[in-house]
């Protein structure tokens, strides 16, 4: 039988996996976000995105911009890609997230 403990561990790892593969398509947009269209880079702090003086506010535009798919007007079909890409990757993690969040909860019950 499979234990419990080391199922959660493999979510935990799996979850991690996808963060940093979500963080990874995330700075790749920003890096052809910066070539394709510099004011929008300039508006979501794409500089400053993962820097610790980074401005909170500005980097939610990017995600409020991305979840509401407003992207899909541009101009650039790489840019497109990108986005639909990074919005994949963030439901995953956060579906993933919110699994692990739920097992520890359960596994804190069980055990």
């Amino acid at each position: 039988m499979i234990s419990t403990v080391a199922l959660f561990w493999a979510l935990c790892v799996v979850c991690i996996v996808n963060m940093a593969r979500y963080f990874s398509s995330l700075r790749a947009l920003l890096v052809v976000l910066r070539n394709c269209d510099p004011l929008l880079y300039q508006y979501v702090d794409g500089g400053g995105f993962f820097t610790s003086h980074g401005q909170p506010n500005k980097q939610m535009r990017l995600v409020w911009y991305i979840y509401a798919q407003r992207y899909r007007d541009h101009h650039d079909d790489e840019f497109i890609r990108r986005c639909e890409r990074v919005r994949r990757q963030f439901i995953l993690t956060s579906a993933l997230c919110g699994l692990v969040v739920v097992s520890l909860i359960a596994l804190m019950i069980w055990h």
